[in-house]
C-alpha cells in the first residue's frame, strides 16, 4: 500500500529506458537502461558530460522524441505509446519547457505579456482568466516591470524569467528546463534559478533541470548524474542544526543500483584508488567492501594502495 501511494506521487518515472539512434547504418545508444524517479513537487537537477544522454532524456520527457524501449511516464502519460492528439494535449497542458537559447523561448516582435499569453490563447483559455494569469506569473517571477517590453529591451536574465512564465501559463504539472542558465553569468544564473525554485514553491510544479553548471545544481536538494546513458550517482543535500544551533549543510553521494545489481562508481573514487579492470569485493554484515585488485596492480608494476 505504501509503495502504491509513493508511485502515485511520482511525476516522472523512467525504468530501463533505452533510446537508440541509427545514422548511416550505425547504431548509437544514447540511453542504455536509464532509471529515474522524480516525486510530485520535487526540484531535481540532472548533470552529465556532453554525450551522456541528458538532452535525449529531456527530449523524451517533453514529448519531442520517443523511447526505443523501457518505461518513461510523466504525470501518468506513457511516452512509449503516446500518439498524436494526446501528445499535443500533453505538450500544451502537462509539461512546460524552457530552452537554453532565449531566441527559442520568446517571439521577438511580441511584448513579455503577449509572449506569455500565446500558449494560453492556443489552449483557448478565457480572455479575463488569461490576462490575470499572465499578470500573476510576471509579478511572481519578478518581471512585472517588463510587461510591455519586447525581448530586445530586456536583459538575458529577464528574458529567461519571462520564458519560465511562458512555460507555466497553462498550469503544467511538470516544468522541464534545458540549460536555462547556459548563456548567463553566475549572478544572473542564480537569479533565474531562484525564480525556478520560487515557481516550484508558489505553484507546486515539479521541476527537472538539465545543467552543466555544478554551482546551479548545488542549489537543489537532489542532483542526478548521468554517465554513458545511465543514471550513475545521486547527491542528496539537507540542512541540519548542530549542537550549537548553527545550520550545517550536508551533501551525501549515493551510487544508483539498477535491477541487475550494477552500479557505477564515481570517477573521483576510481581515480583516487586507481581502480582498473576488476576490483576485489567482500560482503560485511552491514556493507560491501571494494578494494583494488592487488595482484593485477603488482603484475602491472604498480604499488599497493596505501603504500
Amino acid at each position: 500500500m505504501t509503495e502504491l501511494l509513493a508511485a502515485e506521487r511520482r511525476d516522472i518515472v523512467c525504468e530501463d529506458l533505452v533510446r537508440i539512434y541509427t545514422a548511416e547504418g550505425v547504431e548509437v545508444q544514447a540511453l542504455q537502461g536509464l532509471n529515474l524517479r522524480v516525486d510530485e513537487g520535487e526540484v531535481v537537477a540532472v548533470v552529465g558530460a556532453s554525450g551522456s544522454g541528458k538532452s535525449t532524456l529531456l527530449n523524451i520527457l517533453s514529448g519531442l522524441d520517443s523511447p526505443t524501449a523501457g518505461v518513461a511516464k510523466v504525470a501518468g502519460h506513457d511516452m512509449l505509446t503516446m500518439k498524436g492528439r494526446e501528445r499535443v494535449r500533453y505538450q500544451r497542458h502537462t509539461v512546460g519547457f524552457v530552452w537554453q537559447q532565449t531566441s527559442r523561448n520568446l517571439l521577438p516582435y511580441l511584448t513579455a505579456a503577449e509572449n506569455v499569453a500565446v500558449p494560453a490563447a492556443i489552449a483557448r483559455q478565457g480572455g479575463q482568466a488569461r490576462a490575470e494569469r499572465v499578470d500573476l506569473l510576471l509579478e511572481t517571477l519578478g518581471v512585472g516591470h517588463c510587461r510591455d517590453r519586447r525581448p530586445a529591451e530586456m536583459s538575458g536574465g529577464e528574458q529567461q524569467r519571462v520564458a519560465i512564465a511562458v512555460a507555466l501559463v497553462n498550469e503544467p504539472r511538470v516544468l522541464l528546463a534545458d540549460e536555462p542558465t547556459g548563456e548567463l553569468d553566475e549572478a544572473t544564473s542564480a537569479d533565474v534559478f531562484e525564480a525556478i525554485r520560487h515557481a516550484n514553491t508558489e505553484f507546486g510544479v515539479t521541476v527537472l533541470v538539465v545543467t552543466h553548471d555544478q554551482a546551479v545544481a548545488g542549489h537543489v536538494g537532489r542532483t542526478v548524474q548521468i554517465r554513458d546513458g545511465r543514471t550513475a550517482t545521486e547527491i542528496l543535500r539537507r540542512t541540519e542544526l548542530d549542537e550549537h544551533g548553527q545550520e550545517q549543510h550536508i551533501a551525501e553521494e549515493f551510487a544508483v543500483l539498477d535491477r541487475a545489481g550494477r552500479l557505477q562508481l564515481p570517477d573521483d573514487f576510481v581515480g583516487a584508488l586507481r581502480l582498473q579492470d576488476r576490483v576485489r569485493l567482500a560482503l560485511e554484515p552491514d556493507h560491501i567492501g571494494v578494494w583494488p585488485d592487488e595482484q593485477e596492480r603488482q603484475r602491472r608494476g604498480e604499488g599497493v594502495a596505501g603504500e
